[in-house]
């Protein structure tokens, strides 16, 4: 790749033969623009291997609260702070690392930040200080946003019509991540010590780093003519004036925090009566969570049939529907839980992958910033959904709890509606363009759109533009019939039929 190695520029990518200078890069993995990477199973599994197990160093911490208070000594309250720390670490990962995917080669972002995430998870598995241990968490959250490196990667790799289904293995384990590593932790920390999970946890990235440097193909830098603070700056500039983008955002903060607070209450739900079920059945719910999560390609081979407006419609109707189910017997027949956990956990990845399927087109070349903005809302969404989530189900029972999150379904309807499935990037609200659901039917509309506009600045007819592209096909080059016609009407050549500069012209135009 040239200096700027962006691919669709004018510039010639230069092809770098190492990471970080000297370290090689397998030949198969270098970038050339005559052979594009094929992004395939194997490629889009691996991405969806190392979102899980980088994201689960978020959540490893959860179940082990009471044996770091033991370890170190302290109260409750002051090891309860670890996993906040660790979330703030994430988001500030998520404004300011994040977006690097816009500016730099991501093969090295990712070998670097996944390295400095094993470096100190060792910290983590040594030390005996707390302020030291919280330091470390802090940092290992800022440095675990891979997934949110891979996302925009995936769609970057994979072709048009499978960009969705990417997107949703790399999302499936994402959320793997978040419910496996809350499983792993409490079952190793059951027999053995707290620090044994950590040890697990540097053995699984070491596998991630290794895995990753055999694995990641070295695709070209973006944006090379942007400083850093301009990519930020832009991330502003994106979060207020892209209608899709802000439209978005506004529906995951509300199902983000649905989800949060389904979630979270479902613990208070399970452990008090009717049912009053003791931790490890309650964290078995965790395994339908993942049968849910399972789904995920299935859902993405749907998404890319259709329009993403219309996944994201069905979503939001089937999530109401599930959470109705929870609402009207959730406090009273387990069968509805389980039903509903199952729904819940399909359908808000469903709306997940369209929406991000959707807000990653807008922009090839920015697509890891607003993937970061986008991320930030499901951020809040999760902050909001923990706290007033917790606090409605406390102070007034499970059934307000789940009518919360019904109120918050009706938001994410409500502004979907806002804006139709084909209106343009900049419309705030309406529904120009039609209301065609088929993905396959738009793009075929499109490309005929498309050719007739080609056709008209070659001021062409659509049988001239036939025969053009059939000499073509022949390796010929022959005017249209239009001029020869003309030519043999008078008795003379083309050449002398016209001028020949305007000939020379018209042959422009129709030819080439």
């Amino acid at each position: 790749m040239a200096e700027d190695d962006v691919p669709g520029t004018n510039h010639v990518p230069k092809t770098y033969t190492t990471d970080f200078g000297f370290i090689p890069i397998p030949k198969r993995l270098r970038y050339d623009p005559e052979r594009p990477f094929r992004f395939g199973l194997l490629l889009n599994a691996s991405f969806g291997f190392g979102s899980t197990f980088v994201v689960a160093n978020l959540y490893y911490c959860q179940p082990l609260l009471i044996q770091f208070a033991l370890s170190f000594d302290v109260s409750f309250a002051r090891v309860s702070r670890i996993p906040t720390l660790i979330q703030a670490g994430y988001a500030t990962g998520l404004l300011l690392i994040s977006p690097l995917g816009d500016l730099v080669r991501r093969r090295q972002l990712i070998l670097a930040i996944v390295t400095l995430g094993t470096a100190l998870t060792i910290g983590l598995a040594v030390t005996t200080h707390l302020m030291v241990f919280e330091g470390l968490c802090f940092l290992i959250g800022a440095v675990s946003v891979t997934p949110q490196i891979l996302l925009p990667l995936a769609a970057d790799l994979a072709p048009p019509e499978r960009r969705a289904s990417a997107i949703s293995v790399v999302l499936s384990g994402l959320l793997f991540g978040v419910l496996i590593a809350r499983v792993l932790a409490g079952v190793i920390a059951e027999f053995t010590t707290w620090r044994v999970v950590y040890y697990m946890a540097i053995g699984l990235q070491t596998l991630c780093l290794i895995g990753g440097y055999f694995i990641l193909p070295d695709y070209p830098a973006k944006n090379k003519n942007l400083t850093y603070w301009n990519i930020l700056w832009t991330m502003g500039k994106f979060a207020v004036t892209e209608p899709l983008l802000i439209q978005g955002c506004l529906i995951n903060i509300a199902s983000s925090a649905c989800f949060s607070a389904f979630w979270v209450t479902l613990t208070f739900l399970l452990g008090s009566p009717p049912y009053n079920y003791s931790t490890l059945a309650i964290g078995l719910f965790g395994l339908i969570g993942m049968l849910g999560v399972a789904m995920g390609p299935l859902v993405g081979r749907l998404i890319d049939r259709l329009v993403p407006w219309y996944a994201s419609f069905f979503s939001i109707i089937m999530l109401v529907i599930f959470q109705s189910v929870q609402t009207g017997a959730g406090g009273i027949n387990i069968a509805a839980v389980i039903l509903a956990t199952f729904g819940l956990d399909v359908f808000r990845q469903m709306l997940q992958v369209s929406l991000s399927t959707k807000i990653l087109s807008i922009s090839t070349e920015a697509r890891a910033r607003l993937n970061a903005i986008f991320i930030l809302s499901l951020f809040i969404g999760q902050v909001m959904g923990t706290a007033v989530g917790t606090h409605v189900f406390v102070r007034f029972g499970w059934r307000a709890a789940a009518g919360l999150n019904m109120a918050w379904y009706a938001w994410q309807l409500v502004i979907l509606l806002l804006r139709g499935p084909h209106v343009s990037r900049y419309t705030w609200f309406g529904y120009e363009g039609g209301l065609e659901p088929r993905k396959d039917v738009v793009m075929a509309r499109q490309k005929a759109a498309q050719d007739a506009a080609n056709r008209a600045e070659n001021g062409e007819t659509e049988s001239q533009a036939k025969e053009r592209v059939s000499a073509e096909g022949s390796g010929e080059k022959t005017v249209p019939s239009t001029i020869a016609a003309s030519a043999e009407g008078d008795g003379t050549s083309p050449n002398t039929a016209r001028g020949s500069q305007d000939l020379e012209e018209e042959k422009k135009q129709t030819i080439s």
